[in-house]
């Protein structure tokens, strides 16, 4: 059984970090702050050899994670695969508005005012279906149809043909770092709070299991 350890990014901070906005599958140019939380990233993994990198098609990660392999002196691999798999949840005509009015919308109906109250009460899960029951358009993903387009991401690193023991760069996004470690974390972690800027999350990955051994640090 293959066995891969994965190093899971969050990009660098952007401009709709600082608003406090729901960027989704929107792009929002990294700050100055964020190429350094790239760097820094890149600094502290330039000796891991990475025999595969992956990323989604947003600006966000495909610089973070370039920046990454460019400072990377373990002759690993140069350019990462981008895939909308791997894309953070899409909030629909949320996309851009901000994050505690969107969760307040989600969440009121319910009797819960923000998405700290709604992952505490309920899940992460719950909350993706109620923003999308919220969405005038309907076109937030709800959590069935955010997991079978993630699932099919986790998938394509899963078959990625790589030795037994390879490390895996994976630069990845808040609410999907929160969902994964929801999902995958044995319930170790708070999760109603987004990782920082450029943190690290480590897992493993082998042919029936995803784990997470470490979170947000």
């Amino acid at each position: 059984m293959t066995k891969l350890n994965l190093y899971l990014v969050r990009h660098g901070q952007t401009y709709f970090n600082i608003y406090n906005k729901l960027q989704g599958w929107s792009n929002s140019p990294l700050t100055e702050k964020g190429k350094q939380n790239a760097r820094d990233a890149g600094e502290r993994l330039k000796n891991i050899h990475f025999a595969a990198a992956f990323c989604s098609d947003t600006t966000r990660a495909v610089e973070t994670i370039q920046t990454i392999l460019d400072l990377n002196q373990a002759d690993s691999v140069k350019h990462p695969v981008t895939s909308p798999y791997f894309r953070e949840e899409f909030y629909g005509s949320y996309e851009g508005t901000n994050m505690d009015l969107a969760w307040y919308n989600a969440g009121a109906p319910h009797g819960l005012k923000n998405f700290h109250d709604i992952v505490t009460e309920h899940s992460i899960g719950q909350a993706k279906d109620w923003l999308k029951d919220a969405d005038p358009f309907h076109d937030a993903e709800n959590n069935d149809e955010y997991w079978a387009r993630m699932d099919k991401g986790i998938e394509l690193v899963r078959h990625a043909d790589l030795p037994d023991g390879a490390n895996v760069l994976w630069v990845s996004h808040g609410n999907t770092l929160l969902s994964l470690v929801e999902r995958f974390g044995g319930g170790k972690y708070d999760v109603t709070v987004r990782p920082k800027n450029g943190s690290l999350t480590t897992a493993t990955l082998t042919d029936d299991r995803f784990k997470i051994v470490e979170y947000d640090k």
